[in-house]
């Protein structure tokens, strides 16, 4: 008789309680099981490059594996409409780049708000473009390629990676701050437009700085100047385009986002995890032989970083008129 009513008493009590240890397993514990990152771009690109650096560190940290998945396409909003539709759990992450600050100006209907379905995690590098010409134009500066620029007839041809990448915005800032006319030739990827650069078909382009180190220390390109601030540790002769246009700033950046309500212990956690990877020696040299910089930030401060980087390109679209979708 006693002995039924104490198993009765324990099982109520393991009834009560159950849902208080789930609750808090689930908010004590992350990750238990390998963790999805989306990669909203094709493989071997800055996006791609920067997560299979970054995760092979954070799963060594964190005890799990992070498997990435590439699912290019439309700018990168096929994969970003992924993750806003994952379930809010922590296993589904975004890792994404500088086109997520710029997506809402260019397509006006997607079936997701970059304000309110994803949560911000951590910035995770930044990589200046580096304006490179063919070797045989005869610009050695900034002022020379303006001057250049403004002497041409019918202006100079620029290439980008495509209608509305950052090399797109960039050209256009370049242009609405020199005054000068540049014709712009859109490519299907930065790498056809690097060949016809080398080639002279087209001879100015706003590159990655990260693709295009060995094609300059090898001579197959002319750096003239870089978008960001200081000097590149690769190539530190060549300065920033902001000595002669200040306030020219323009950069490739990656950064992680999980589905919006994910759980604080995951958002918290892969923060320092991420933070603690991209501050080991090992990260943080491959990083610098990219021309990549990283800096610890917590989440509010790359939600700031975000919305500074929306304000600033959703300006330049509506001043180009570029239109996508």
């Amino acid at each position: 008789m006693s002995g039924s009513k104490i198993s009765r008493r324990a099982l109520l009590a393991g009834l009560t309680t159950a849902p208080f240890v789930r609750s808090v397993a689930a908010q004590g514990a992350w990750p238990i099981r390998s963790v999805q990152v989306m990669v909203p771009y094709p493989p071997a690109g800055g996006a791609d490059t920067t997560a299979r650096i970054l995760y092979a560190k954070v799963g060594t940290l964190l005890g799990q594996q992070f498997v990435i998945e590439n699912r290019g396409g439309a700018g990168g909003t096929i994969g970003e409409a992924v993750v806003a539709k994952a379930a809010p759990d922590g296993y589904t992450i975004l890792h994404d780049g500088t086109a997520y600050s710029v997506n809402g100006a260019l397509y006006p209907h997607l079936p997701f708000d970059y304000n309110g379905d994803f949560d911000p995690v951590a910035l995770v590098s930044l990589v200046p473009n580096i304006l490179v010409v063919t070797p045989s134009v005869p610009v050695k500066t900034m002022a020379d390629v303006i001057a250049y620029a403004k002497a041409a007839p019918d202006g100079i041809d620029m290439a980008s990676s495509g209608n509305g990448t950052l090399q797109h915005l960039s050209l256009e800032m370049f242009r609405f701050m020199t005054g000068t006319k540049v014709n712009h030739v859109p490519y299907r990827g930065g790498g056809p437009a690097l060949n016809d650069v080398m080639g002279g078909q087209v001879k100015f382009f706003f590159a990655n700085g990260s693709s295009v180190v060995g094609l300059i220390q090898g001579g197959k390109l002319k750096a003239i100047a870089h978008t960001g601030k200081g000097r590149l540790k690769s190539l530190p002769d060549i300065p920033p385009v902001s000595d002669t246009l200040p306030g020219f700033e323009a950069y490739e950046w990656n950064g992680v986002f999980v589905p919006h309500g994910t759980p604080p212990v995951a958002v918290s956690t892969l923060n320092g995890a991420i933070n603690k990877a991209i501050g080991s020696p090992d990260v943080k040299e491959r990083f610098e032989q990219l021309n990549i910089d990283s800096r610890p930030n917590t989440p509010d401060e790359f939600r700031a970083f975000v919305k500074d980087q929306m304000e600033r390109w959703g300006k330049v679209v509506k001043q180009a008129n570029i239109k996508l979708g």
